[in-house]
């Protein structure tokens, strides 16, 4: 079974949402991505992330914008995706985790569900979430 390990808020002011989150529910800063800042309970990678310009097939959301979940087989996995409908936004990547004080991503692919939901999926998992 794969796991929910990140959940993906976007914000208008990246800085002052993950003050919020922290101050309210006590996470912690684990690391900082290349549009946000990545928060955790130990468990969950919660991404505080930036608004931008949307990517092609992607949508762009306020508040809650993606999930990613941590699978065994990611190949697999996004081929269970495109058997039921939905897509693969890009080609894998490969995540090799470093300093997390340093911007990185942490998905591998970043599919598409059919009802337009953004998925991250990973076998490396999120800073901060445990395995």
């Amino acid at each position: 079974m794969a796991r929910i390990k990140h959940i993906a808020i976007r914000s208008h002011d990246v800085e002052k949402a993950a003050a919020f989150y922290q101050e309210a529910f006590g996470l912690e800063q684990v690391g900082v991505g290349q549009s946000g800042i990545y928060l955790s309970d130990g468990y969950l990678n919660i991404a505080i992330l930036s608004m931008r310009a949307v990517v092609e097939g992607e949508t762009m959301k306020l508040g809650v914008d993606h999930v990613g979940f941590q699978v065994h087989d990611v190949n697999a996995t996004v081929a269970k995706i495109r058997a039921l409908g939905g897509k693969a936004l890009n080609e894998r990547n490969e995540v090799h985790h470093s300093d997390p004080s340093e911007p990185q991503s942490y998905f591998e692919v970043k599919c598409v569900a059919p009802d337009d939901q953004v998925i991250d999926v990973s076998n490396a998992g999120w800073v901060g979430a445990s395995k």
